[in-house]
């Protein structure tokens, strides 16, 4: 199976995936922009991995000096280009997150939000190698995972997309445990905080986990 956000769930489809979202998903990923503008400095370059249609890029532009989005779909950049029409200091560039087309060290910060660790289907240690590379000394690395505390309401979030034809059809026999799984071969898994800091152990980084809104892990690892 090929990458399934790309074939399947890009541009306007993507869209709706959030336009759609219950109250209670609404505040989780308002929260997890809050606490991404809690960590950023005025004037930060930052870089928005799986960047999708650039939901969050003018967020970002409230601290950032310049924002850089890469998504894997031609889809999702051509689309978001639209979306963004007339924002300032913000790219929006087709790459893949773990093969980083860019020099070393040069973002002040480098996010990845909305389980991308999970969901990219990138080697998890490929991907957070080659965001310290990118990263300044000094910098930061944000990455953030579901808490297990939300995963009712993200369960009925996965739900509705399901019965709004966006997804396949949910296998309730295989879901659970934080992973979603869906009969026309698509998974939803997550990340722990455990995990993260494995990662960052086998790279020489420790990761500092912080649990915001009940809902969203958040991995930092500073550089």
């Amino acid at each position: 199976m090929g990458n399934y956000y790309t074939e399947n769930l890009s541009g306007l489809r993507l869209k709706k995936v959030y336009d759609i979202a219950p109250p209670r998903i609404r505040q989780y990923m308002q929260a997890e922009v809050d606490f991404v503008l809690s960590r950023l400095n005025e004037g930060d370059k930052v870089l928005d991995l799986g960047c999708g249609y650039g939901r969050i890029v003018p967020d970002l532009l409230q601290k950032a000096g310049l924002v850089f989005g890469i998504d894997i779909s031609y889809e999702n950049i051509t689309y978001g280009k639209q979306f963004l029409h007339g924002v300032q200091k913000c790219v929006l560039m087709e790459m893949d997150a773990g093969n980083l087309k860019f020099p070393d060290k040069i973002f002040d910060t480098v996010i990845c939000v909305q389980n991308g660790i999970s969901a990219f289907k990138v080697e998890p240690l490929t991907l957070i190698k080659q965001s310290i590379r990118v990263t300044k000394p000094g910098g930061k690395l944000l990455f953030s995972t579901y808490s297990p505390k939300i995963w009712d309401d993200r369960l009925e979030w996965f739900r509705m997309q399901a019965r709004e034809g966006l997804l396949g059809e949910i296998d309730e026999d295989k879901t659970g445990n934080g992973n979603i799984v869906c009969k026309d071969g698509f998974t939803a898994t997550t990340f722990t905080g455990e995990q993260f800091q494995k990662l960052a152990i086998q790279l020489g980084y420790k990761a500092e986990i912080t649990e915001v809104d009940e809902s969203v892990l958040f991995c930092e690892i500073s550089i």
